[in-house]
């Protein structure tokens, strides 16, 4: 019975790999069984992957992990009557009882340059199944070593926490590409007392030994050739996108941005436990998702159902969230 239910849990890991992308349905039901999956066999499979294509670029989408978590509304929705969120969560066949988080670091090789969007959780993830993102990227060919630029979208832990390994840089021969307003505010003792302070120790713990090889950036820089900035602030004081460009196609990495494909999307107004400020957070995914829909790009969401790739369309109140098939393939 054990090898059997081991085979099982690899082909169900096999499948999530090399799938184009599964409903969001289906990649729920997923992420209950990935957690039920014991450590063992965790360490055994390597995390699911998702390889696309944009022009000369290879774009990677790691799973980094998933976590369920109960009551939607107490992230979700915190401005609205809780059956208002658990209303929108039945018409879109979601239970209204809890949902589930991805974690998605995106590795973007371009020709020429090996450049990583985020961390993920790193060691501090692992206990509860999580932090895997360099099982990821070996399952894609990639070494650590052989990232070459390491783009901080903003810094909560779960896009930071695999900076170090350790104690030691993870990525020992890659640059560092982070936002200037969203270091500032992190670094600052003025943290020390309030609510950010485990995010100002995180950050003096993961970034700051970093900063020497770091360029700080703003609105509109240039990471790459075809790789550039957008502030997208709000979620954090400092949040970045990322607009990807090669050979005429286009693709935006929109981090934490929206954070529930539906929650976030069909209803981008409700205020969300997470953003640090809530109305510049609702004008941002506004903006981000306006400009997605308007240029029909396909884009990467960090807490997307994994591989969190897809397209928005306009609908009623906010966005319709549309999982890419094999657009991204030919």
């Amino acid at each position: 019975m054990t090898n059997d239910m081991s085979m099982k849990r690899r082909t169900l890991m096999t499948a999530g790999t090399m799938s184009v992308l599964a409903a969001p349905s289906i990649m729920t039901g997923f992420a209950m069984a990935q957690e039920k999956t014991d450590s063992q066999s965790m360490h055994q499979a390597p995390p699911p992957i998702r390889a696309l294509k944009l022009g000369a670029f290879k774009v990677v989408v790691i799973c980094d992990g998933t976590r369920v978590s109960a009551k939607p509304h107490e992230t979700y929705g915190t401005d609205q009557p809780e059956q208002a969120v658990a209303e929108l969560l039945a018409q879109n066949f979601l239970p209204a009882d809890a949902l589930v988080n991805s974690y998605s670091p995106v590795l973007v090789d371009t020709g020429s340059e090996v450049i990583l969007f985020d961390t993920g959780l790193g060691e501090g993830g692992r206990e509860a199944g999580s932090g895997r993102l360099l099982d990821g990227l070996r399952a894609a060919g990639y070494t650590p070593e052989g990232v070459s630029a390491v783009v901080l979208t903003h810094m909560h832990g779960d896009h930071i926490g695999g900076l170090m390994e350790g104690g030691k840089p993870t990525f020992a021969n890659a640059r560092y590409v982070i936002g200037e307003t969203e270091y500032a505010f992190w670094k600052d003792p003025a943290r020390v007392g309030t609510p950010a302070e485990n995010g100002h120790k995180g950050v003096l713990e993961k970034v700051v030994p970093l900063a020497e090889k770091a360029t700080f950036i703003g609105d509109g820089a240039e990471v790459a050739p075809g790789i550039s900035s957008v502030a997208a602030f709000g979620h954090s004081p400092g949040h970045m996108v990322f607009r990807l460009q090669s050979d005429g196609k286009a693709m935006m990495l929109t981090a934490d941005t929206a954070n529930h494909y539906v929650l976030s999307l069909q209803r981008p107004d409700w205020e969300v436990r997470f953003d640090m400020d809530k109305a510049a957070a609702a004008a941002s995914r506004r903006k981000i998702f306006d400009m997605i829909a308007s240029e029909r790009l396909p884009f990467v969401g960090y807490h997307m159902p994994f591989p969190a790739v897809g397209f928005v369309e306009k609908r009623d109140l906010g966005y319709r969230f549309v999982p890419a098939s094999y657009q991204l393939d030919i």
